[in-house]
């Protein structure tokens, strides 16, 4: 034992271990690091120093797993454990900046600073704070205010279309309309020609972008379109259609060139080949804005030919850390963004398929006797709060056993599979189908053969060596998986336009 009653052999062997650990956590394999942690704090004597180190590495790989809460806990106890090693505060601030507590990551940058006063990436994150706090406290201002969204007082008529534009036009040819009231209704639900949607899609393949006034049209009209729509969708397949089927898609995050692959092996969304895309379409991948616009066209195309879901991921907050709000300022400009966050907030939450699929991108409410009811009353047109059904949809997870728990990930719930049972049964329904989670054969399914969890970004940022999967359901409702690998897409990594705190992710 040294001075403080630590286990010099057990420090050692420690050591040992965390040092393996941080071999996985270098290598991305977040799963295997937090074991080999975990095992090393098994240990009750080593010294406070290695223990705050150990938690601390822990909730790094916490936070890389979006597993919020628990690396807020970890850093927390880091901190009780040495309350001089700066880390602890360094991972619990950034954990908070995720969840968009910017007060208190403010807080805990302030203490990093105070312990290594000449860090200039400490600073640098203390200032991206400082901005959020002022940013919050101005949109509260503003919000006050009542000042009318943007997609109500843009004209989009007075833009101009860029002189060096070689796209689409939406009514074909080689110019634009000279019509704006054409070209508006061109971008009415069921208008748009597909012609120009598969023209803009081969553009996207080619790293290049459609006019920032057709993404206007397209962005405004969506907006006013997915308003009319429920918060709950009921959805039903094709009916007069020879094998009928619908395809559900999990989070694909950006990666445009494996949603094209998807579409190579699986057809083009419309109204005979309809999907279900279960939220999450941006952040982390650099072609979110590809990605996004894609859905977004042949939504516009056909009403009945994709279907869209909010996911955590379509939010303000994980938009400004992940990447999507600085692609968008990159590929276009901060109007675009806002029009894209005003559609974002009206998204609907989730859907019924055939009367007996609930879908949802991350879980259900673990409030007893919640009803379909109660979820098509759910008022969007709004950032998501911290709690309540909203958030319980966006945010949550299943748990093997029964029960619920506080979230990993610091927002929502983990629910177990007798909360998911009762769910089903009170509602009439026989199968949940959530997002939300990375899994190594692109699904899983749990909780009794109840629950499903569809991932459909392969290779996850390029790093996680999972494939993707979608699931077909045809007219016995019965889940069939397909599953695939990701392919090569150019040369630009994720997160590449994810600015100030974006680099901690």
């Amino acid at each position: 034992m040294d001075e403080n009653g630590a286990s010099i052999s057990h420090c050692v062997v420690a050591s040992k271990i965390k040092d393996e650990g941080n071999v996985f956590l270098a290598d991305n394999k977040y799963t295997m690091a937090i074991e080999r942690y975990s095992e090393a704090l098994e240990f009750f004597d080593l010294s406070n120093q290695l223990r705050a180190i150990l938690l601390s590495n822990r909730s790094l790989a916490y936070i890389k797993t979006e597993s919020y809460g628990l690396a807020i806990t970890d850093a927390s106890d880091a901190i009780k454990a040495d309350a001089t090693y700066p880390k602890g505060y360094y991972r619990r601030g950034t954990a908070e900046f995720a969840l968009n507590r910017s007060k208190a990551a403010r807080k805990d940058f302030r203490a990093v600073c105070k312990l290594k006063p000449k860090d200039r990436d400490a600073r640098a994150k203390l200032a991206e704070c400082e901005k959020a706090v002022r940013e919050a406290a101005f949109a509260a201002a503003i919000e006050s205010e009542e000042t009318e969204p943007l997609s109500e007082t843009l004209d989009v008529s007075a833009m101009s279309i860029e002189a060096s534009y070689k796209g689409p036009h939406p009514k074909g040819g080689a110019d634009a309309l000279d019509s704006a009231e054409e070209e508006k209704f061109l971008f009415t639900p069921g208008n748009l020609p597909v012609e120009f949607v598969q023209a803009s899609v081969e553009r996207f393949k080619n790293q290049e972008l459609i006019s920032k006034r057709y993404v206007a049209q397209l962005l405004i009209s969506c907006k006013t379109y997915f308003e009319t729509l429920p918060s709950l969708l009921e959805i039903n397949l094709p009916e007069d259609v020879e094998g009928s089927k619908i395809t559900v898609c999990g989070d694909t995050h950006g990666q445009f060139y494996d949603v094209m692959n998807i579409f190579e092996m699986n057809g083009f969304p419309s109204a005979e080949n309809p999907y279900l895309f279960n939220g999450d379409f941006v952040d982390r991948g650099s072609f979110s804005v590809e990605v996004i616009l894609t859905y977004l066209l042949f939504k516009i195309a056909s009403p009945n030919g994709i279907h869209l879901l909010r996911g955590n991921h379509e939010t303000k907050n994980m938009n400004r850390i992940y990447g999507f709000m600085g692609e968008v300022l990159h590929k276009y400009d901060k109007d675009i963004f806002d029009l894209f966050l005003e559609v974002f907030n009206v998204l609907p939450l989730a859907a019924v398929i055939g009367g007996k699929v609930f879908v949802t991108h991350g879980g259900i409410p673990c409030t007893p006797g919640v009803t379909l009811d109660d979820i098509r009353g759910i008022k969007r047109g709004c950032e998501p709060p911290d709690s309540g059904l909203m958030s319980d949809l966006l945010w949550s997870d299943p748990q093997p056993f029964p029960g619920k728990s506080p979230s990993k990930r610091g927002i929502g719930w983990s629910f177990g599979p007798d909360i998911t049972a009762a769910f089903l049964e009170s509602n009439g329904l026989e199968l949940l189908v959530r997002s939300h989670e990375v899994k190594d054969d692109g699904y899983l399914v749990e909780h009794g053969g109840k629950t499903i969890t569809i991932f459909s970004a392969p290779n996850y940022c390029d790093q996680m060596g999972n494939k993707g999967a979608f699931i077909h359901f045809e007219g016995d409702l019965k889940p069939s998986f397909t599953q695939y690998d990701a392919v090569s897409h150019p040369p630009v990594r994720p997160m590449a336009y994810a600015a100030g705190m974006g680099g901690l992710f």
